[in-house]
């Protein structure tokens, strides 16, 4: 679910046409709908309501500091994975009792300042970081929590590049490992290890992806309590997927109908660490066509837009439903599927004006007839967009803006010439 809709042939975001965005702050433009990421945090928070789960959203899914003022107000926690994620949940004024840290290679001066800042626990990934994290915390008169992330050799179906919970990643600990893991460093003193932690991929669409890692992860946590060691949590990462394409993805409830039987009763604290799933379908990338043109037999779209403002086409062959921002006379408004068939639709690429030939958004996708200067819409940009966004070909940042109702503010502005050139003018 979402809050984007055609009105009298327009798209708009709650009670806003996207053209009014447009005409105020520009294009390229990321556009956020508050009530959808409301929606989808609170269907999660509901879904799970039976374990009173801690759900901490993902930050490097959507780190704008307002998106995380507005998820805290309703109670969120936050995942973060950098010390610069870190900085946005303090700038966010965020609780940080309620600020999980994870992440495969953490620095001294990451790790430091998330001791500083007092967050609830870190998710550990391997002996060495162990060592150092418990080193900082001494040095530093400081105690913490840790959960050690293992990895239950599950595979969730995701792409390769998002495949984490099988055994040739980078990530975690072999769960055949954990219980030396734990005889090793479960009785530190500056560190408590009592929870356990795993990251399968995203997006997951398998739900029993999560059973099988959840049964995997119970089992470990049975053996190391007989062994005396006391654990407290199990957080069961996020990656949950979302509508996209012509395919559906469960619903919060329908992981929640697996997940949660299988943990009620079962003693333990349960973190999850969505983001993709709240953030997604929140977020449009709106462009302006810029060019028409033929080549080659092929019908190109030209936007202002490119794969610096959305590289998931070009990294991973993601495939977002691209769209008018207003509809051509007698075409009614989409599905949304990509392959919807539009009245006197032509096959056409939608590409940016970077120089790569993976600067697209999609390819031979039936759009209706499009003229210079029409907006064009990118769906489900949300998740994944603005944060990996880059300055390649000297391109100024887009702004993000948030949609509240019948209003919308400015959350981050475009950047300028200025801004790319600023840390290299002040040397």
């Amino acid at each position: 679910m979402d809050h984007y809709e055609y009105r009298d042939a327009n798209l708009y975001c709650e009670g806003v046409p996207v053209t009014d965005i447009a005409e105020k702050v520009g294009t390229p433009v990321y556009i956020y709908s508050s009530a959808t990421l409301l929606h989808h945090y609170r269907a999660i928070v509901e879904g799970f309501a039976e374990l009173d789960p801690l759900v901490c959203f993902s930050v490097k899914s959507l780190s704008n500091i307002h998106v995380l003022k507005l998820l805290s107000s309703e109670g969120a926690g936050f995942d973060v994975v950098s010390g610069g994620e870190l900085r946005r949940a303090e700038a966010a004024e965020v609780d940080m009792s309620r600020v999980v840290f994870a992440g495969v290679g953490k620095g001294d001066r990451e790790l430091s300042e998330a001791l500083d800042a007092g967050i609830k626990m870190f998710n550990v990934e391997s002996e060495a970081e162990f060592d150092n994290l418990s080193r900082l915390a001494g040095q530093a008169g400081a105690k913490t929590r840790a959960a050690l992330r293992i990895n239950p050799d599950v595979d969730a179906g995701s792409h390769r590049y998002t495949s984490t919970g099988i055994k040739s990643t980078k990530f975690g600990v072999d769960i055949d490992g954990a219980e030396a893991f734990f005889q090793a460093y479960g009785r530190d003193p500056h560190v408590r290890l009592d929870g356990l932690h795993f990251h399968i991929g995203s997006p997951v669409s398998s739900v029993q992806a999560y059973a099988e890692a959840i049964d995997k992860s119970l089992a470990l946590v049975g053996s190391l309590r007989k062994r005396g060691f006391q654990i407290a949590s199990l957080n069961i990462g996020g990656g949950f997927a979302v509508d996209g394409q012509d395919q559906r993805a469960p619903l919060a409830k329908e992981y929640a109908e697996t997940i949660v039987p299988l943990l009620a009763g079962a003693g333990l604290e349960t973190i999850l660490e969505p983001g993709r799933q709240i953030a997604c379908n929140a977020g449009v990338l709106l462009a302006r066509t810029l060019y028409i043109k033929q080549s080659g037999g092929r019908n190109f779209v030209i936007v202002d837009a490119a794969m610096t403002e959305l590289i998931r086409p070009a990294l991973y062959g993601a495939e977002h439903f691209v769209y008018p921002a207003a509809l051509a006379e007698g075409d009614r408004p989409p599905d949304r599927t990509i392959t919807y068939v539009p009245q006197g639709g032509i096959k056409v690429d939608v590409v940016g004006p970077v120089c790569e030939s993976a600067d697209f958004f999609c390819r031979d996708r039936l759009l209706p007839p499009l003229s210079r200067g029409d907006l064009v819409a990118v769906f489900s940009a949300g998740a994944y967009g603005q944060v990996m966004s880059s300055q390649y070909n000297s391109r100024p940042k887009a702004p993000e803006v948030l949609v509240e109702g019948d209003r919308f503010r400015v959350i981050r502005r475009r950047e300028t010439y200025e801004d790319i050139m600023a840390c290299e003018l002040d040397v």
